[in-house]
């Protein structure tokens, strides 16, 4: 089966988010499972430079804003996944972020140059490369989400069916939505701007139009995928997806174990196992070391990766944060985000500098270290569409401690009593958005780490998990078998 995946960044190439995470993993592992899957990215510097083997397929006439567009074919440089590249300069060829300026404000062209992305991925299906025209288009998040749009059109416009679509929301809060004026920039037919297709609120919505003209939703858990059917997380879409909940599924995010597994990750100080952690301790000295906290075994040190946003439930950390010192805790933050929650979080780590750690920004490698690091990894969201992080904190032996919501409800099982007798428990978890519901947990947290052989077991249980991309891939496949691709 020929797919082609559409989305703006790859992990290790650029990465803002989990997005980066999905897309260097998933088409790889249905690669290996027998999939002849590709990716479609813009030509964003970092993109342009690091797929190899670049080769032009096709020169095309200005659009979108562009005078100039390339499709460049080459390969991803770890998996060897096939990848088109869009060469398009003045679109994509920006310093920094793919998606903002420098004062993070959106680019106001945003719209062409998403829409370009969508647009090539139908004429792909219409046979752009003569070599190669996929059967499926996976369309990732709202950057895509004109795709499923254009190959409809394209199908009306010939009366056959080019390729099938899929439509993945990675989080729904984020959509794409512009101006009405927008619609006329976009080349699909008029028709198209309606309750019944792009329009959203009088704006035009790239993820609305993925949801609606794509033959089948995904996201990425089952738990998300009955939440957002709710107005509370529906984020307005709600109604749209009940009509769809025929077509809509749940399919749970993997690890991808050439890049997080302790027993091999070149980042961390000690390797270990789940036969032997002894290696873990080394990993929690070395970062103490770093970043100038007390070197101490005696208590729990708690790590945060994670944008500093309201809903990550950053500010429950931070209320939380005298709990933890109290206690003799340790905290250490990765992150950037809300400037208040930065200088909050500065602030408490000048006034405990030997409890709290904190790094503003983003730094993979440092991203590893506080996973094989920490005790336990907090991940308190108000929504979670999936959540990775605490997938790799159960992997390093970090027990998550998380909201029940979204994917984190899917992997996480709570220490209670009962669960610790049954030998379920993987972490802590909580129910309610406050102060009172994350005390609760870390204060469950606390007494199990003085429990030594009960931490020991809940560790080792955690590390048995398995989220591989191999069940995700074979989830796929089943439903890409679904559709009817003639």
């Amino acid at each position: 089966m020929r797919v082609l995946h559409v989305c703006t960044e790859i992990y290790p190439l650029l990465k803002t988010g989990g997005l980066a995470d999905v897309a260097g993993a998933l088409p790889a592992a249905q690669v290996k499972a027998g999939c002849d899957a590709r990716v479609l990215v813009p030509g964003f510097p970092a993109l342009r430079a690091g797929i190899l083997d670049q080769q032009l397929v096709a020169e095309l006439a200005p659009a979108f804003g562009a005078e100039s567009i390339r499709l460049l074919r080459g390969v991803l440089p770890d998996s060897g996944v096939a990848a088109y590249v869009i060469d398009a300069p003045a679109l994509y060829d920006r310093p920094g972020n793919p998606y903002a300026d420098a004062d993070n404000h959106a680019y106001p062209d945003n719209f062409q140059r998403f829409a370009l992305l969508g647009w090539i991925a139908a004429r792909l299906a219409e046979g752009l490369d003569p070599s190669w025209q996929p059967q499926i288009v996976h369309a990732h998040d709202w950057h895509a989400g004109l795709a499923p749009a254009y190959l409809k059109a394209a199908e009306q416009a010939s009366g056959r069916k080019l390729a099938a679509s899929v439509q993945t929301v990675h989080n729904l809060a984020y959509q794409g939505n512009f101006p009405s004026h927008v619609f006329g920039y976009l080349g699909l037919p008029a028709h198209f701007f309606d309750i019944n297709g792009v329009e959203f609120h009088g704006q035009v919505s790239f993820l609305k139009a993925g949801l609606f003209f794509a033959d089948k939703i995904t996201t990425v858990s089952p738990t998300y995928a009955r939440e957002i059917q709710d107005s509370e997380q529906g984020c307005g879409l709600d109604g749209l997806l009940r009509t769809r909940a025929q077509d809509l599924a749940g399919i749970l995010n993997g690890v991808d174990d050439t890049v997080w597994n302790p027993a091999t990750d070149p980042l961390i100080a000690g390797h270990y196992d789940i036969r032997d952690v002894t290696g873990k301790l080394a990993c929690k000295t070395a970062l103490q070391q770093e970043a100038g906290l007390s070197i101490q075994d005696e208590a729990p040190l708690f790590v945060v990766v994670s944008r500093l946003t309201e809903q990550k439930g950053l500010h429950l950390v931070l209320a939380a944060l005298p709990l933890i010192v109290q206690r003799g805790g340790q905290i250490m933050l990765l992150g950037s985000g809300d400037a208040a929650l930065e200088s909050a979080f500065k602030a408490a780590a000048a006034a405990h500098p030997h409890s709290v750690a904190v790094r503003l920004g983003y730094d993979e490698q440092l991203a590893h270290r506080l996973i094989a690091a920490g005790d336990v990894i907090l991940v308190p969201s108000r929504f979670e569409p999936c959540g990775l992080t605490q997938l790799y904190g159960l992997k390093y032996g970090t027990l998550p401690l998380v909201r029940k919501v979204g994917g984190l409800a899917d992997t996480v099982v709570d220490s209670s009593l009962e669960n610790l007798g049954d030998e379920l428990a993987t972490g802590f978890v909580f129910e309610s958005f406050d102060e009172a519901g994350i005390g609760a947990a870390l204060r469950r947290a606390f007494a199990l780490y003085q429990r030594d052989a009960d931490w020991k077991q809940v560790q080792k249980r955690g590390m048995q998990q398995q989220f591989g991309w191999n069940a995700a891939a074979a989830q796929y496949f089943a439903l890409y078998q679904q559709i009817d691709t003639r």
